[in-house]
């Protein structure tokens, strides 16, 4: 903040603007450009210099998740009052458990164009883990906070049921790295099932489907029924929510690609330690496959109940291009398992269809990109108002005053409690999924 003289209104820097008005809705930029390699990594075909656009977009979203995770702890160390806000608005604290899935694209990546030339099979283990440890340590707080507060159907999204859906991916990816032999091989096995059909229920929008496993199945399909009564009794979502609709299409079209992955490698692993049954694998495999394909059906059944209305109902606004990046990284789940499909059914078209998929997907990102960098060159996302970074200075600046020329007084602070004070003030307009 500068002043230069004493009778000239208070100004505040382009940057302290920024860093105030950053929010974790940033991450999916960073989600969606891990969208792309990821699902380039799959065509068929595949060539050497289409190895280095996927290495591009693999440093991208690096640098994306560094900026993120930079400026958000600028933000809580100079402006603690604006973190605190974020992480108790509904609209906003949907998004903190995405720094988790942003963080499982980088493992991914790293997998695909690091190894084994560059980092070797031990760092990626515990990789592996260090992802499964952030999880707990994110969902749990946001356990509190979410199931605090009530919450009516009428503002009910697939929001609330976006998942950390890369556990299965990652483990399946991270086994590529593994003999079948190796023990470490069984713990992912076990621990990617679990964690997809039970753990991953810690929150209303961090929660996992699989048909593997009661609990987390019918959970979260309870989830699915909800939003699907939501828009029975209310239409189809409409504004900033209507971006929010392909976000159902994560939970089984992720869960149905980690089954068809993590059901080849059992065949592998559970011969190679003589577990359950001679058979078990190849009895596991098959399951699989027939979940999965039920599991892609139900994706694309509700990526086409979100994208038909889709332009009629969305909002178009630069403002709230957040928003539309949902339509990137929760749909390359049933994309990619379009490819898989190909694979276990030796289909040529489902090759065709996922390339054609892999295209428009890369066409999306570079229209989002496009109208995002306009958006936040224009000030109309990242950046706040600066009335409200001169708040939150002033309030500082008043509550050290008062610690500084009141210290003996056994008396309560009257901004002991201020920093919970009216944060739907300070709510954006819209947001991006809520």
């Amino acid at each position: 903040m500068t002043n230069p003289s004493g009778s000239e209104k208070p100004r505040v820097s382009a940057l302290a603007r920024r860093i105030h008005g950053w929010s974790w809705q940033a991450f999916p930029i960073g989600m969606g450009t891990g969208a792309v390699y990821v699902t380039l990594s799959q065509i068929k075909e595949h060539s050497q210099a289409l190895t280095k656009v996927e290495t591009f977009f693999y440093f991208l979203n690096i640098a994306f998740f560094l900026l993120n995770v930079t400026t958000l702890i600028a933000q809580t160390i100079l402006f603690p009052r604006q973190s605190w806000r974020l992480i108790n608005d509904p609209s906003k604290s949907v998004f903190v458990p995405v720094i988790v899935l942003s963080y499982g694209t980088i493992i991914i990546g790293t997998i695909n164009y690091a190894y084994p030339h560059h980092v070797g099979r031990n760092l990626i283990y515990v990789l592996f883990w260090i992802y499964v440890a952030l999880a707990c340590l994110t969902c749990f707080p946001m356990l509190v906070i979410w199931f605090n507060k009530t919450h009516d159907l009428k503002d009910f999204t697939p929001a609330y049921i976006l998942p950390l859906m890369v556990v299965g991916v990652i483990a399946y990816n991270v086994l590529k790295t593994l003999d079948a032999t190796d023990k470490r091989a069984v713990g992912i096995l076990i621990v990617s099932y679990f964690f997809q059909g039970k753990f991953l229920f810690v929150l209303p929008s961090v929660s996992k489907l699989t048909l593997l496993q009661g609990f987390g199945f019918f959970i979260t399909f309870f989830y699915l029924c909800i939003y699907i009564i939501r828009i029975m009794t209310t239409g189809f979502l409409e504004g900033a929510q209507a971006s929010g609709a392909f976000v159902a299409c994560a939970p089984p079209g992720f869960t149905a690609l980690a089954l068809l992955n993590l059901g080849e490698h059992a065949k592998d692993i559970l011969h190679a330690h003589n577990l359950i049954s001679p058979n078990a694998g190849e009895i596991w495999f098959a399951m699989s496959v027939f979940a999965a394909l039920m599991l892609w059906g139900l994706a694309v059944f509700l990526f086409v109940l979100g994208i038909l209305p889709y332009w009629f109902k969305v909002e178009k606004d630069l403002k709230d291009i957040l928003g539309c990046w949902a339509l990137a990284f929760p749909n390359i789940g049933w994309i990619s398992t379009t490819r898989v499909l190909g694979d276990v059914f030796d289909i040529v078209g489902f090759y065709d269809l996922h390339l054609v998929l892999s295209i428009l997907m890369c066409a999306l990102w570079l229209v989002l990109s496009v109208l995002t960098v306009l958006a936040f060159w224009k000030g109309l996302i990242f950046r706040s108002k600066e009335k409200d970074v001169l708040r939150d200075i002033q309030y500082y600046r008043q509550k050290n005053l008062l610690k500084l020329t009141l210290p003996t007084l056994n008396l309560p602070s009257p901004y002991d409690n201020h920093d919970n004070e009216d944060v739907q003030a300070y709510r954006t307009p819209h947001s991006s999924l809520a």
